[in-house]
C-alpha cells in the first residue's frame, strides 16, 4: 500500500573490534584489515512510501547536514534511479548515534535505507546487488546490508563472514568530533601494519593503527581511553572518537558506567553477530 508507514527499521551501530591499515592504494584509499561486529544500540527510521516522484527526509537533528550529502536520501534516490522507481518516500530519522564517534551511523542509515525502501518499494534487488550499490555511498556501507559479523580486507568492502564472542560493551562518547578524512591523510598515520590471515588475526593482539594518532591530536579521546582501561580491556572505533571496553556481563559493564566522569556520555550495549536490520530483514 502506498500510504502505509512501516515502523521502526533499525540501523545499528558497529564497532571495529580490531583495524590494522596494511597499505595506501594510488587512489589514494588505504587497503584494511578490520573486523567489524555489531552492537544493539540503534538509529531508528520510518518509511512512508508515496505515488510522488520525491523524498522527504524528517530528522529529531535538524539541519545538521545538508540535504545534498545527506547519506539517507543519497541511499534512496540510488535505489529510485538504478530500478527506475516512479515513485517516492517519506523518511523519519530518529537519530541516536553519535556522529563521527566511529559507530558508523552514516553508513548504517544508508544501509537500513537501502534495505527497507527495496522491500517496501518491490524493487527486487538482491542482497549482493544492494551491498554494490551501497559501495558506491560508502566503504562501511555494504557491512551494514551484509548484517553479520564480518573479517574485512580492501577498503573494508570484502567480507567474509565470522563468529565471535558477543560481549558486553561499555562504549564512552567524547565530546569531540574526529573527522575520517583528516585522519586518514595525516601524514603521520600507520600505514605499513604487515597483513595477517585471519586465523593469526582471530587470535593475535587487537589493536587500531588509527589510535595513538587520535589519541595524540584529541586529548578528550586519550583521556576517556585511559579512564576506560582501569576497568576493561578497551580500544578506539575506526577513526574515532568512541573508545569501547569489553565486559563479561551486563552489570558489570552498569557498574563502570556509573563511575564514569560526569563530562563523558557513554551506554552500554551487547555485542552481536547477527545485526537487528538482518533479524528484522529475515522475518519479513
Amino acid at each position: 500500500m502506498a500510504n502505509a508507514p512501516s515502523l521502526a527499521w533499525p540501523a545499528p551501530a558497529k564497532l571495529n573490534l580490531f583495524l590494522h591499515i596494511t597499505g595506501r592504494r594510488a587512489d589514494g584509499y588505504h587497503e584494511l584489515q578490520t573486523l567489524f561486529q555489531f552492537i544493539d544500540h540503534c538509529d531508528w527510521l520510518d518509511f512512508k512510501p508515496t505515488t510522488k516522484d520525491e523524498l522527504k527526509l524528517h530528522s529529531n537533528m535538524g539541519p545538521v547536514v545538508a540535504d545534498s550529502d545527506n547519506l539517507i536520501l543519497k541511499a534512496a534516490k540510488s535505489l529510485k534511479l538504478h530500478t527506475a522507481y516512479p515513485g517516492g518516500a517519506e523518511i523519519w530519522l530518529d537519530k541516536r548515534l553519535p556522529m563521527g564517534g566511529g559507530l558508523g551511523g552514516g553508513s548504517s542509515d544508508a544501509a537500513t535505507t537501502l534495505v527497507a525502501l527495496n522491500e517496501l518499494w518491490q524493487t527486487g534487488l538482491s542482497k549482493q546487488e544492494l551491498m554494490a550499490l551501497g559501495l558506491k555511498l560508502g566503504a562501511d556501507v555494504p557491512v551494514f546490508i551484509n548484517g553479520v559479523a564480518a573479517f574485512a580486507e580492501g577498503v573494508g568492502e570484502k567480507l567474509q563472514a565470522v563468529t565471535v564472542p558477543e560481549p558486553w560493551y561499555l562504549v564512552l562518547v567524547p565530546d569531540v568530533h574526529v573527522s575520517t578524512a583528516e585522519i586518514f591523510q595525516h601524514p603521520e598515520l600507520v600505514r605499513d601494519t604487515p597483513k595477517l590471515d585471519q586465523g593469526s588475526l582471530l587470535a593475535g593482539q587487537w589493536h587500531n593503527d588509527c589510535q595513538a594518532l587520535v589519541q595524540a591530536k584529541y586529548p578528550q579521546v586519550a583521556n576517556a581511553l585511559s579512564w576506560l582501561l582501569e576497568y576493561a580491556p578497551s580500544r578506539m572505533t575506526g577513526t574515532g572518537a568512541c573508545v569501547f571496553g569489553e565486559f563479561a556481563t551486563q552489570q558489570a559493564a552498569l557498574e563502570a558506567l556509573a563511575l564514569k566522569p560526569d563530562n563523558l556520555q557513554g551506554f552500554v550495549a551487547k555485542g552481536l553477530n547477527r545485526s537487528p536490520l538482518e533479524l528484522r530483514r529475515v522475518q519479513l
